[in-house]
């Protein structure tokens, strides 16, 4: 795929932007001469409320819009979520809508699978070639649905993409929870009955423990918090391997030793029940198994001594942190995280977070996790028909309870290997990168070259655009209006995403992808259907073919419009669809409420309305009380109790280093690899090494090294630093991109994806992604 020389250029303020004009996609194939829309000569402006999607955060933005041209994005002050505050993701959305290597048009490849050779193609030729693969996969596989898998990314079109899924009657999804939060959020929810809010803004003690807030994601909450730390009414302690900028800001740094954070939270529970300095009154009343639960702790012998020897950190600042935290309480909280999982421990380590949280009763409450509450949306909902021959979800055997995102290592690997008892042939795929995303890049490529069919909907043409059959054009967040969203939490909201400008080039948003999709193989796929399915044949006698078609109609769930949808979705608040097509974001008495109170300071809700306590000290468990003993879990090989086990202790070879990986505030994964506007803030990745162990290979910084481990290798430039410990290794994710239509991406820094073992936890067959070991030389 190679993007023609011929570009235009024009001015956003005071940055040059080039907007594509024309495509050649192969040697051999068409060549593009359709151009951008020309700026029109005029002063036709307007301002758009809409969200952002540079983030998973997707904060209140206003467009400013010039004769059809974006040249501006501002920060919308109306949304409590992201107040008036637009990072430098959020501001370079402008450069990925005018992203010269955007795709653009519908693509088939053209040449071995992988070659990035593709041939562009009409969106009904695209369709049709879709069809032609899944009616014979299909017909071979006598209508077994399952034998055609769906995986999405983080967004808010993931439900339309879904709903397609559900229609289809494959009975395999998956989604990004196995690479993100599956472990913490299940943690949470099985101990506490909820995933919850750490109530920044009015916390006294927080413990951030391997969460880089100051710099992976900048929000109002991050910022405003850290106004506090350092001796300014919130105390801070940062347990990370790194010093970060976190570390930088906070009051106290402890640099724990990787994959031993279990040991550090066990230690602390230790001091908080055997000196007795948990919230005793809470206990009693709201915890179930807490007998069961200190014995535990105490028989175990979870002392700090003991921790200090895995964990690296100081006996004596582990009995401070505990003690000056349960002092704190219930205004303390052992912070959640955003980030993945790290060790095979980690679905224990989140259960044995919510319980210290928990032993100093911030839960529920001010200042401590707060569950808050919602505006219930009026769902727009179509009956998914009953496939006969569609065959149950292959489970995992080598995790416990994978839920309905599925466990993408597991799967992959299982299919890889042959264990599946029935083939997986084909793939959908939307707006993910599983070969930048996935741990061991070569196995996810084997995985991608086995399938008959794998389609990609994608706004950039990614590692995995180039792995697939046919690539389909998302236009960009800007040029579309997605399903209205209902966030939860202290202050909860509304917020829209607004069509700012019209769908460059032959991009569609994924609500008309899928109805121009489903149009194509849906009475195809029904003839299949018929011709396996007993149950319907027998339907047809009963009645006539017409009637039960109906029932299997793919397209009924895309006749309506998105915005049509969204009206629907909001019609139980009076006036709300009106406030989210002018503002973007609407909640309940938002004409009273909202206020501003300062040069920058905004008031959502009053003080008494906010939704600090919402449980009535009734837990959304199963007993209705925080669990300390998750018995039902040893039936699956789970502990019912967090437990230090000895083969968490990994050992590093001399000359070897423990690989962890993490975010940067400037970008967003591999999505963000070739923003033109946040290169220039950081061009490239750079792998953390201690410069004392540096200087002794002699390294130094920029020169260039070869990461390898067991699974792959790749090149990456070092950074010596005394802040981080002689046998760790770090780099930012979502660089080192292969494909080379990302131009400015294209081998620019270190991949992680090609180093990292695919290692899973046990209970959700989430990616282990801090279980590797590397070794490094100079090159």
């Amino acid at each position: 795929m190679k993007v023609e020389i011929s570009r235009r250029r024009f001015l956003q303020g005071s940055v040059a932007m080039s907007v594509v004009g024309g495509v050649s996609l192969s040697t051999s194939s068409m060549i593009a001469s359709a151009s951008a829309p020309a700026k029109k000569i005029g002063n036709d402006t307007k301002k758009v409320a809409t969200l952002c999607e540079m983030c998973v955060n997707k904060c209140a933005a206003i467009a400013h819009v010039r004769n059809g041209v974006v040249e501006k994005l501002d920060p919308n002050p109306l949304f409590p979520k992201s107040r008036n505050m637009l990072c430098a993701r959020g501001n370079s959305g402008i450069q990925s809508l005018y992203d010269p290597d955007r795709l653009k048009y519908p693509l088939i490849r053209d040449g071995e699978k992988g070659s990035g050779k593709f041939k562009r193609v009409t969106w009904d030729e695209a369709y049709a070639y879709i069809n032609e693969k899944l009616t014979k996969i299909l017909d071979e596989e006598k209508d077994n649905r399952s034998t055609v898998a769906f995986c999405a990314g983080e967004g808010m079109a993931e439900h339309t993409f879904k709903t397609f899924f559900t229609l289809f009657g494959s009975s395999h999804f998956l989604n990004h929870a196995s690479l993100c939060l599956a472990t913490t959020v299940s943690g949470y929810s099985l101990t506490i009955g909820g995933y919850g809010q750490a109530d920044l803004d009015n916390a006294k003690y927080v413990i951030m423990a391997g969460a880089n807030r100051a710099e992976a994601i900048v929000t109002p909450d991050t910022m405003d918090f850290f106004k506090r730390t350092n001796g300014r009414g919130a105390k801070l302690v940062c347990v990370d391997p790194r010093f970060t900028n976190t570390a930088a800001k906070s009051d106290k740094w402890l640099a724990i030793n990787v994959g031993t954070d279990l040991a550090f939270v066990l230690a602390l529970t230790y001091v908080a029940i055997k000196e007795e300095r948990y919230n005793k009154a809470f206990v009693e009343n709201y915890f179930n198994g807490f007998e069961t639960y200190k014995e535990h702790i105490l028989s175990n012998n979870y002392t700090p001594e003991w921790a200090e020897k895995i964990t690296g950190i100081k006996a004596k600042d582990i009995y401070e942190v505990a003690r000056e935290f349960m002092a704190a309480a219930p205004q303390a909280v052992y912070y959640q995280g955003r980030r993945t999982t790290w060790s095979k421990n980690d679905f224990q380590l989140r259960r044995a977070m919510a319980l210290f949280s928990a032993l100093g009763g911030g839960v529920d409450v001010k200042g401590g996790i707060c569950f808050g509450k919602s505006l219930p949306l009026v769902e727009h909902d179509v009956p998914a028909p009953m496939y006969a021959q569609a065959k149950p979800r292959i489970e995992s055997k080598e995790a416990a309870v994978v839920g309905g995102s599925g466990s993408w290592v597991a799967f992959r690997n299982m299919v890889l290997e042959g264990r599946n008892p029935y083939p997986i042939r084909a793939l959908f795929n939307y707006k993910h990168n599983p070969m930048h995303n996935m741990p061991n890049a070569k196995k996810t490529e084997e995985f991608l070259k086995k399938l008959d069919l794998v389609v990609t909907i994608d706004t950039m043409p990614s590692d995995t655009v180039m792995l697939s059959d046919v690539v389909l054009p998302e236009c960009n967040y800007l040029e579309r209006t997605d399903p209205v969203v209902s966030y939860g939490g202290i202050e909860p909201s509304i917020a829209q995403r607004n069509k700012v400008v019209e769908p460059m080039f032959e991009s569609k948003p994924v609500m008309e992808i899928m109805r121009g999709l489903s149009a194509k193989i849906s009475k195809p796929l029904f003839e299949i259907t018929k011709k396996y399915d007993e149950d319907v044949q027998s339907a047809i006698e009963d009645d006539d073919e017409e009637t039960v078609y109906a029932e299997f109609d793919l397209t009924k769930a895309f006749a309506h419009d998105q915005e049509e949808l969204n009206v629907h979705a909001v019609e139980k608040y009076e006036g709300a669809a009106e406030i989210l097509k002018e503002k973007g974001v609407f909640y309940p008495n938002m004409n009273e409420y909202f206020k501003k109170t300062g040069v920058n300071d905004y008031e959502y809700y009053p003080e008494h309305k906010r939704a600090y306590s919402v449980r009535n000290l009734k837990f959304n468990t199963p007993s209705g009380k925080i669990e300390c003993v998750l018995d039902s879990l040893t039936k699956k090989g789970i502990d019912a109790m967090p437990a230090w086990k000895k083969e968490y202790e990994m050992a590093i070879p001399e000359g070897k280093f423990r690989f962890i990986t993490g975010r940067h505030a400037q970008f967003t994964q591999s999505g963000t690899a070739n923003n033109r506007l946040l290169l220039n803030l950081v061009p490239e990745n750079y792998a953390w090494i201690n410069k004392r162990v540096a200087s002794k290979m002699g390294i130094k910084f920029g020169d260039k090294l070869e990461v390898s481990s067991s699974v792959g290798k790749t090149t990456i430039k070092a950074y010596p630093t005394e802040k981080i410990g002689p046998d760790t290794l770090f780099f930012v994710h979502g660089f080192g991109v292969s494909s080379s239509a990302l131009h400015l991406a294209h081998n620019n820094g270190g991949n992680d994806a090609k180093i990292l073992e695919d290692g899973i936890e046990p209970m959700h067959g989430s990616s282990c992604l801090h279980d590797t070991i590397v070794a490094i030389r100079k090159v």
